[in-house]
């Protein structure tokens, strides 16, 4: 009796480590996997922000009396290439991709607002050169809006992991915290600038 008792004891004993350890490493993996699919966005905005000021010193030799459209284009660029630097060290701190949010909603309006501005200057509108920027920008908005997609979904599969009964037993004790979705905060800037020329 008393072998069989240790036994029982055994045996409850390696199936709650194998419980512990097989919730840990699916926890573990989805936080990868939101991590990853965030550094696919970081790839993409990383790529806008180059774009930017190519486009600003394109624009500026036409639009030398919208010098402030200029600048607060390069501010709203600075701004969110520091959100996303942050962003990118951990995108599980919601702070941090609050700071992103906001900052990318702020960027895609004063591009937005150049864009509308090129739309007033024949010869900008013309320029090869600004055109080409003005298409590879829209495809790079194109691009996060699928890697945003893509972060939230992997976000999404890991919150909900984390809160669930049983691995949610395992989740506070080895703090894994929530994971914030990175959306945009204004209805008006969830599309791409729409470009017309």
């Amino acid at each position: 009796m008393l072998v069989l008792s240790c036994g029982f004891i055994v045996l409850v004993a390696v199936l709650l480590v194998v419980f512990i350890v097989g919730g840990y490493n699916s926890l573990v993996t989805l936080r990868n996997r939101y991590k990853n699919a965030y550094s696919q966005i970081d790839v993409q905005l990383k790529r806008r922000y180059d774009l930017i000021p190519n486009l600003v010193e394109t624009a500026k030799g036409y639009l030398a009396h919208e010098r402030g459209t200029l600048e607060a284009v390069i501010a709203a660029r600075n701004a969110a290439v520091t959100a996303n630097t942050r962003a990118a060290q951990n995108p599980g701190d919601s702070s941090a991709m609050k700071e992103i949010s906001s900052a990318e909603t702020a960027l895609s309006g004063v591009v937005g607002r150049l864009f509308a501005l090129a739309e007033s200057y024949p010869d900008l509108k013309a320029n090869t050169t600004m055109l080409s920027l003005m298409e590879e920008l829209t495809s790079t908005e194109n691009k996060v809006s699928f890697a945003r997609q893509a972060y939230n979904d992997s976000v999404m599969a890991y919150n909900t992991r984390r809160e669930v009964f049983p691995t949610n037993l395992i989740a506070g004790p080895f703090n894994f915290g929530p994971a914030e979705l990175f959306v945009i905060d204004k209805p008006e800037q969830k599309d791409a600038p729409k470009v017309s020329f």
